[in-house]
């Protein structure tokens, strides 16, 4: 079995030596093949510099052209890792490497994705209180009965890892993305500390856009490629009503000579049976345009350094 550790990292300079160390003391112990990917998400203070001035050839550094988000980062980071298990987490010595032992065993286990649960979170009040907020909608939204959807610090089988289609804001949301597809879902309470250098570059303030993109990637796992399911069930709804509608007002015109240039009944029901046929044909356009859509490439690699020797 190979292992990769995938870490995002943005501005992240003093951390890198001593995340690297101690993982590296964590993972021989393991005893474990296993690979470290630094995935630098457009830092502007060095850090991939200090990065590559770590000499192992079980590192790989992944250096972006500029900031494209974690998103792009872990996706990167999935694709060029080769472990059949990988294990994400934050780049801010906030998550404890010794807890890669209790993940594996999970996965050992049976799971597709081991997700951590900051229970007790070294973070800004504030900040918990946004944060469980946001699990509470996305655990009744998705249907996943777990507390920590955001939480970096995760356990990937390597299937699981790479049917992942991340843009925005989702990574927020792997753990609901990975449960609608079928995979099996879990978490562990991890350790939490706090943040030692620099700040927090995934504040609450994301928290907005984070459940729009999730709305969003839920419609489209449900109809991206069945769009007339939606816009012709809508379409053929409203032009039905517009339909009813224009048969009461004919009825009243014929048996009770009733004026209808004066009913704003008239006008909508003209304008419903106008809005189904255009939700039909917009239904149409989209099952025509599916074969052509190919999500584009979410970011732009400057740079992979690996060690030789």
């Amino acid at each position: 079995m190979k292992l990769s550790i995938v870490i995002p990292v943005l501005n992240e300079k003093e951390s890198i030596k001593p995340l690297y160390e101690k993982l590296s003391e964590v993972l021989k112990k393991i005893d474990v093949d296993y690979e470290i990917l630094f995935v630098d998400d457009g830092s502007t203070d060095g850090t991939d510099k200090e990065i590559k001035n770590i000499h192992d050839v079980r590192l790989k550094a992944i250096i972006f052209r500029r900031n494209f988000g974690k998103a792009a980062a872990l996706a990167a980071g999935f694709k060029f890792s080769s472990g059949e298990i990988i294990i994400t987490m934050d780049g801010d010595l906030q998550d404890d490497p010794e807890e890669i032992p209790n993940f594996l065993k999970k996965i050992e286990e049976g799971y597709d994705l081991v997700s951590g649960w900051k229970k007790e979170r070294k973070d800004p009040f504030s900040k918990r209180i946004a944060s469980y907020i946001f699990n509470k909608t996305v655990a009744r939204s998705s249907g996943l009965k777990i507390h920590d959807f955001n939480c970096g610090f995760k356990a990937y089988k390597r299937e699981t890892a790479h049917d992942l289609d991340l843009y925005g804001e989702l990574y927020r949301f792997i753990p609901a993305l990975v449960y609608k597809d079928g995979f099996k879902v879990t978490e562990i309470v991890v350790r939490h500390h706090p943040r030692s250098y620099g700040r927090s570059k995934y504040g609450s303030k994301r928290l907005i856009k984070g459940l729009f993109d999730f709305w969003t990637v839920s419609f489209l796992r449900k109809f991206a490629y069945r769009p007339m399911y939606f816009f012709g069930s809508l379409g053929i709804l409203l032009f039905l009503i517009g339909f009813i509608i224009s048969i009461y007002l004919t009825v009243d015109k014929i048996f009770y000579n009733q004026d209808l240039s004066t009913r704003p009944l008239l006008l909508l029901g003209v304008l419903l049976i106008i809005l189904g046929v255009q939700f039909i044909s917009i239904g149409f356009l989209g099952e025509l345009q599916i074969s052509q859509n190919k999500r584009k490439r979410i970011y732009s690699i400057k740079e992979i350094a690996e060690n030789k020797d």
